[in-house]
């Protein structure tokens, strides 16, 4: 009995393998065809597997030898460029593991003449059933591709709109430049307040806005020479907690081991990066320099990413996640890890309890923060501290020259 079982399952292998097998020739008749090729492609019932072949025309004969384990729907054209069913010049039909015929028109192959297929009989018997409702059909066809087209004209247009709001923002941006002379002189008058007024609660309310990209020695010089009752007062404690702030993201602090969830709901722990250098990346989606600085931070990535080089951004978009989300889409930088800042604004007042920036003293966007592999905090580039070109130095010194 077993021996009778095992005989069953050997032939019944064998005759998969058989079926595996089988053989089928596909002659074809063309017609006005000036095509020297013709292509034909099918895939295995299951889809594992694809196949491409060619042969040459000649005498308006081919021949197509093949071996296929069940009739499947194979795809014959002519133009290597337009594979598109809409191809006069292309037709689909039923291959099956035997010897066929089939004869081609030019621009006429979806009447091709097919024979020697059960299969294809089949197909054809159910498509000219279903022709009386594909002509029923036409006008609700019609009507979609005219709605389509709407569609994918105004698609054309948006974008052809976000790129022209793009321009303008970024000339708009550009220009601001023009202030740098005036904002200079009066920032030189405030400077002089500050100093002739050590116990004026006007200054400690310029102070505030001097944190933003100053230089740290200089911030911190004009804060010592304020009165003690200034330096306690609200916005003398506010410059107080900002100085720190950058002294605790400046070279030489410990870096603040933040834990966030990212952009792809994944967790995020900046402990888990030891060993690497990491570069913390603060923009946001609506700043212009940060998005125009992508491209070059890309190219870093690339350049020193197989070395131990990392980049986590922390964007300042809380409040506008989709924007977010489209910026990160738009300019290609979901190859490195992203978070948000963890700024929430509730109740009219901003909490800062979860707020990654804040322990790094972030007060100007675009800001990056070098952290080499044992946590500690190796650089600084931001506007009134060290310049991109100084992190590709940095970088350079770290990786070497390449």
């Amino acid at each position: 009995m077993k021996k009778y079982i095992l005989s069953i399952v050997l032939l019944t292998n064998l005759s998969l393998v058989a079926l595996g097998q089988q053989s089928f020739v596909l002659k074809g008749e063309t017609i006005h065809v000036s095509s020297p090729y013709v292509y034909l492609g099918y895939r295995s019932g299951d889809g594992s597997k694809h196949t491409l072949d060619s042969v040459k025309i000649e005498h308006n004969t081919f021949v197509f030898k093949g071996t296929i384990e069940e009739p499947v729907m194979a795809y014959l054209y002519i133009n290597r460029n337009n594979r598109g069913m809409d191809d006069p010049n292309a037709v689909s039909f039923y291959l099956e593991p035997k010897k066929m015929s089939i004869r081609l028109e030019k621009d006429n192959f979806k009447n091709a003449l097919i024979k020697g297929s059960k299969s294809q009989d089949e197909w054809a018997k159910l498509d000219v059933q279903k022709k009386a409702i594909r002509q029923e059909m036409e006008p609700v066809l019609d009507e979609y591709s005219r709605l389509n087209k709407r569609y994918m004209d105004a698609d054309a247009e948006l974008k052809l709109l976000e790129t022209k709001v793009k321009n303008l923002k970024e000339e708009a941006y550009d220009y601001r430049e023009n202030f740098a002379p005036f904002n200079e002189r009066m920032a030189k008058l405030d400077v002089e307040f500050i100093q002739k007024n050590p116990d004026s609660y006007v200054s400690s309310f310029l102070m505030q806005f001097m944190t933003t990209g100053a230089d740290l020695d200089k911030i911190e010089g004009l804060y010592n020479s304020l009165s003690d009752q200034i330096k306690n007062s609200g916005y003398g404690r506010e410059i107080a907690r900002k100085i720190q702030g950058i002294k605790n993201g400046s070279p030489g602090s410990k870096a603040f081991e933040f834990e966030s969830t990212d952009i792809n709901e994944k967790i995020l722990k900046l402990a888990a990066f030891k060993g690497k250098y990491v570069l913390l990346d603060f923009w946001a989606s609506w700043c212009v320099p940060c998005r125009k600085g992508n491209p070059h931070l890309i190219d870093l990535y690339t350049k020193y990413k197989s070395k131990g080089f990392e980049i986590i951004g922390v964007a300042d978009d809380d409040r506008s996640q989709a924007a977010w989300h489209k910026a990160v889409d738009q300019d290609k930088i979901g190859i490195w890890r992203h978070v948000l800042n963890g700024l929430k604004f509730e109740n009219g007042e901003f909490d800062r309890s979860k707020s990654i920036s804040v322990h790094f003293g972030i007060s100007t966007l675009p800001t990056k923060i070098l952290i080499d592999p044992d946590g500690l905090i190796v650089g600084r580039y931001a506007s009134g501290s060290e310049t991109d070109t100084e992190l590709d130095k940095k970088l350079a010194e770290v990786f070497g020259a390449q």
